[in-house]
């Protein structure tokens, strides 16, 4: 008889790529993958909580299934991630939901398959925190689940303690992963198929080899050379660590994206300084002008937090004249979400809703008005898109050009995982409506 496992997934593309990994082990152990939670015999939650509203959407789904655990008692429950690493996570969550069996942490997803043989042979739940990171673990087998897109850790955790972000107190120090083994991974999956390979840590550009010391810059160069046509990418960046030789290694190598995500959150240097971001507006600008400077026609995103604690309305004035100089081609922006256990969440001084939700308001307008500017320039042009799947409200095929634009298509042919040229007719908003050229 047939095991099924389902994985909800909560938060970024680092949380995608540990479900794979998650899957890759339940695989390992004979389940297979449904869409139906009322189908699994493992439910396993990848839990977010950079924003209380992850967080608390997270806590909505889990006690939705308090129902279907007692009509099947024999299903297995796992919440991990990020939320149960949380100082006293993991005591609430058990408290709360006290049908939940296995309870992990960020440090203890490789050891999934030793909690299930543990839970089906005691009644107890299992619950497991490591608050000390461990060393990396490349035996993992990933059940990648996003052809032809393909991500890899390079780095894990983060040494940046920003005032607003819980991500250090759960992720851990930074750790670098040995060139060697991230080369060979970038190998296989092009030697696979995978179209696009984006490298990935809370901040790439710190990225360090343990053994010779090459920065990041060298070995994004060092997988732009492997063989075979694919596109590369990396997120996330941080604006302090950006450099010059970074921006070169981007215009000499073709492969590359020239796309660049660049959290500025703030276009106020008070503010950057309260979010302990060590760099100024000025710091940041000038960043950007080295980029276009050897990458001209690079697109750039961004992240941006309105209603930090303090925060004024010149000061948010500040942030939307920032995101006119800078012109980013599109961006996404919060509004700030107290984190306990940070420092900004004990900050005196903090916005109200109401505040925050004009700002974000306001700064979403700019947004998008800047970015549909840019997607009308698209019109007439003919660009090359990776198509990555099929919509079928739209009954088109999808893919998105190097910049990151999302371009629809018509085609009588599967062209899923194929690099195709459309000529765009329409825009509107971030998406693209082209015409498929043969």
């Amino acid at each position: 008889m047939s095991k099924f496992y389902h994985i909800t997934t909560y938060g970024c593309q680092m949380n995608v790529h540990e479900s794979e990994k998650i899957a890759g082990i339940l695989s390992d152990l004979g389940y297979e993958s449904c869409d139906d939670i009322e189908q699994a015999d493992v439910a396993v939650f990848n839990t977010c909580c950079i924003r209380e509203n992850a967080e608390n959407h997270a806590f909505g789904n889990i006690g939705m299934l308090k129902k279907l655990k007692a009509r099947k008692k024999d299903m297995i429950i796992a919440v991990g991630g990020c939320l149960p690493q949380q100082i006293g996570k993991a005591e609430i969550l058990h408290r709360k939901f006290p049908f939940v069996d296995i309870i992990f942490g960020t440090h203890n997803l490789n050891r999934l398959r030793d909690m299930l043989f543990a839970k089906q042979h005691s009644k107890k739940p299992v619950i497991e925190i490591d608050e000390s990171e461990g060393p990396i673990c490349e035996e993992d087998k990933i059940l990648r689940t996003s052809y032809p897109n393909a991500w890899i850790n390079i780095t894990y955790g983060c040494n940046n303690f920003c005032t607003y972000c819980i991500v250090p107190y759960v992720r851990g120090r930074e750790r670098s992963r040995k060139a060697d083994d991230i080369l060979q991974e970038a190998e296989e999956l092009v030697r696979a198929g995978y179209k696009e390979i984006t490298l990935l840590g809370q901040n790439v550009n710190s990225y360090r080899d343990p053994e010779t010391g090459m920065p990041f810059y060298g070995l994004l160069e060092k997988v732009a050379n492997i063989g075979g046509k694919f596109r590369l990418r990396f997120m996330t960046s941080h604006p302090k660590d950006f450099s010059e030789e970074l921006a070169k290694v981007i215009a000499r190598n073709g492969k590359i994206c020239n796309l660049v995500h660049l959290p500025v959150q703030s276009g106020d240097d008070d503010i950057l300084k309260a979010m302990n971001r060590k760099y100024t507006r000025s710091d940041y600008l000038e960043k950007l002008a080295v980029l276009k400077k050897y990458v001209p026609d690079c697109a750039v995103t961004t992240d941006i937090i309105v209603g930090f604690p303090g925060e004024t309305e010149e000061q948010f004035l500040n942030t939307l004249s920032l995101v006119k100089e800078a012109g980013f081609s599109s961006a996404f922006t919060f509004v700030y979400s107290p984190r306990e256990g940070t420092v900004a969440a004990r900050m005196k001084n903090q916005v109200s809703d109401e505040v925050s939700k004009d700002r974000i308001m306001r700064l979403v307008e700019l947004v998008n008005a800047q970015t549909r500017e840019i997607s009308k320039t698209y019109i007439g042009k003919t660009v090359e898109i990776l198509c990555e799947g099929y919509d079928e409200k739209k009954k088109c095929y999808l893919g998105r050009d190097e910049y990151g634009r999302m371009g629809y298509f018509k085609s009588d042919k599967n062209l899923i995982g194929e690099f195709v040229d459309i000529k765009i007719f329409d825009a509107n908003g971030v998406s693209l409506m082209g015409e498929l050229m043969h």
